[in-house]
């Protein structure tokens, strides 16, 4: 019985350790699919209609629109040849999850969602390349 008492703290912080290592491999700001996007002038179309401009200089000004130039640490979940899904967190301002699927260089779906500032949000975009940025 003391002996169980003694391996729990023993076993939790083993498991802290791997879980924490197993986390920062994943971590990738920006992940390899992605690169295929091209740079330059975007609009964000939402579902509901409303627009977005974007200048968009490195594929990683996508994964957190919401949040802007906070920094955030990002967490690939899921990458493929198409597209890839990012958690982020962003300390004293929120969290999201974004993915984001990649039809052409020029064309791309986005969805959103989180806690920006106190506010949860929820967005679709669908993003089209519309020149060089300003």
């Amino acid at each position: 019985m003391v002996l169980k008492r003694l391996m729990r703290p023993m076993i939790a912080g083993a498991l802290l350790l791997f879980g924490a290592a197993g986390a920062t491999a994943q971590r990738d700001p920006v992940p390899n699919a992605l690169n295929g996007i091209e740079r330059g002038q975007w609009q964000l179309k939402s579902v509901d209609g409303g627009l977005r401009q974007l200048c968009v200089r490195s594929p990683a000004d996508l994964l957190q629109i919401m949040h802007g130039n906070t920094q955030c640490e990002h967490f690939v979940m899921d990458s493929s040849a198409r597209g890839a899904t990012i958690r982020y967190t962003c300390p004293s301002h929120g969290h999201g999850r974004t993915a984001i699927s990649i039809d052409t260089p020029r064309v791309i779906n986005l969805e959103t969602q989180g806690v920006a500032d106190g506010a949860p949000f929820s967005e679709r975009f669908e993003g089209r390349r519309t020149g060089v940025c300003n």
